[in-house]
């Protein structure tokens, strides 16, 4: 079964790039520009992973996360950071706050896939540092 996966980047050109990389690897995959959209696109259907940057407008990734983990229909879904900070506390903070894994960037597209794949099976807190 494809899973689907919301990409939440507010870089155009890095969400439709990876866009693009996850269709290719059989992936449906919807994209939403901020944290706001990004909560609305969960609350019409819910993802079978979130892929979330950190730093957007509106509404960061770590608010969106933990918005999230505080509704029970939504608390089980895989989430992944990716985040041009690679300081030391970003990735601690990435961690502790119920992240799935959390990947700098720029980054491996291989990277992705296996920690898309890592956190659908269950695996979690996987620190992925590209720097």
């Amino acid at each position: 079964m494809q899973k689907t996966i919301l990409l939440i980047e507010d870089t155009d050109e890095i969400r439709e790039n990876v866009a693009e990389l996850l269709e290719l690897n059989n992936y449906r995959t919807t994209t939403a520009e901020d944290g706001v959209a990004g909560l609305e696109c969960v609350r019409r259907c819910p993802p079978d992973v979130i892929i979330c940057d950190v730093k957007m407008p509106r509404m960061n990734g770590f608010e969106l996360l933990e918005t999230l983990q505080n509704q029970e229909d939504t608390r089980h879904i895989p989430f992944i950071f990716i985040s041009a900070s690679a300081q030391r506390s970003d990735i601690v903070k990435g961690s502790m706050s119920g992240a799935a894994a959390y990947l700098t960037k720029p980054f491996n597209c291989q990277d992705l896939i296996l920690l898309i794949e890592q956190v659908s099976q269950g695996s979690s807190n996987s620190l992925v540092n590209n720097r």
